[in-house]
C-alpha cells in the first residue's frame, strides 16, 4: 500500500469515527440542534446528500413541532447550504430569507449573494453582499463574494477595492490573487505578480481559470482596436 492510500485509509476512518460519534451524541442529546446540524453539515461534506436531506429534514420537523425558533434557523441554515451545494439554488434561497437568527444574518445575507451569483443576478448578489459587508465588513469571504459580483458586472474599480481589502490580510488565497489580476489587467495596472501569486498558491485552481485570462485579453485588443486605427 502507498504512502497516499494509507492516508486516504486513515482519512476515512477519522470520518468513519466522527460520523459515529455525531450519531452517539444525537442519541444522547436529541434536543440539541447543534448535533443534528453537525452530523448533516459533515454527510453534505461527504456529498452524501440523501442521507443529509433528510437529516436536516427530521431535524426540522421535530423542533418545528416544539416551536424552537433557534433550532429552526440552524436547521434552515445547514439545509439551504445543502441544497446551494447541489445546485438547487432556489430551494436555498428560500431557506436563506427564513433565517431572522442575529448570529447567523451575516451568513445568510453571504449565501443568499453567493446564491444570486450561481443563478447570474449580480446586482441582487451585490445588494446582498452588501447588506452582509455591513454586519461583517472584514470577513474574507463577504469581500470575495462581492468582489466576484462586481467584477462580473463589469465594475473593475470597486471590485479591486474588495479584492485588496482581502490581500492586506489574507495574501494566501489564490482566487482572490487571480481574480485581482484580471481587474489589474482590464485597469491597465501591472498584474502579472498577482497572477504568478495564484499560480504558486493553487496550480489546479489556477490552470481550471486560465481561460478568463485569454478572454479578458481578447476583449481588451477588441475594444482598442477602434483607439488604435484613429
Amino acid at each position: 500500500m502507498t504512502e497516499q492510500q494509507t492516508n486516504r485509509e486513515e482519512q476515512k476512518k477519522q470520518t468513519e469515527r466522527l460520523v459515529h460519534k455525531l450519531i452517539t451524541a444525537i442519541d444522547e442529546h436529541p434536543e440539541k440542534a447543534n448535533n443534528y446540524y453537525d452530523l448533516g453539515s459533515l454527510l453534505t461534506r461527504l456529498q452524501d446528500y440523501a442521507q443529509a436531506e433528510e437529516l436536516f429534514m427530521k431535524a426540522l420537523g421535530i423542533f418545528e413541532a416544539k416551536n424552537d425558533q433557534e433550532a429552526q434557523n440552524l436547521l434552515n441554515y445547514g439545509l439551504g447550504n445543502l441544497y446551494y451545494e447541489v445546485g438547487k439554488v432556489d430551494q436555498a434561497i428560500k431557506l436563506y430569507n427564513k433565517i431572522d437568527d442575529k448570529k447567523l444574518k451575516a451568513d445568510s445575507y453571504l449565501m443568499l449573494a453567493q446564491s444570486y451569483s450561481k443563478k447570474k443576478q449580480y446586482r441582487q448578489a451585490v445588494a446582498y453582499g452588501l447588506t452582509a459587508h455591513e454586519l461583517r465588513p472584514e470577513d474574507p469571504e463577504i469581500n470575495q463574494a462581492l468582489g466576484d459580483a462586481l467584477l462580473a458586472l463589469g465594475e473593475f474599480k470597486q471590485a479591486a477595492s474588495y479584492y485588496d481589502a482581502i490581500l492586506k490580510r489574507h495574501p494566501g488565497r489564490a482566487d482572490t490573487q487571480f481574480n485581482r489580476g484580471l481587474v489589474a489587467m482590464v485597469l491597465g495596472e501591472p498584474y502579472k505578480d498577482y497572477l504568478n501569486q495564484a499560480r504558486q498558491l493553487d496550480l489546479d485552481y489556477y490552470t481550471k481559470s486560465e481561460k478568463r485570462i485569454a478572454e479578458i485579453e481578447k476583449t481588451l485588443q477588441a475594444t482598442q482596436k477602434p483607439q488604435n486605427d484613429k
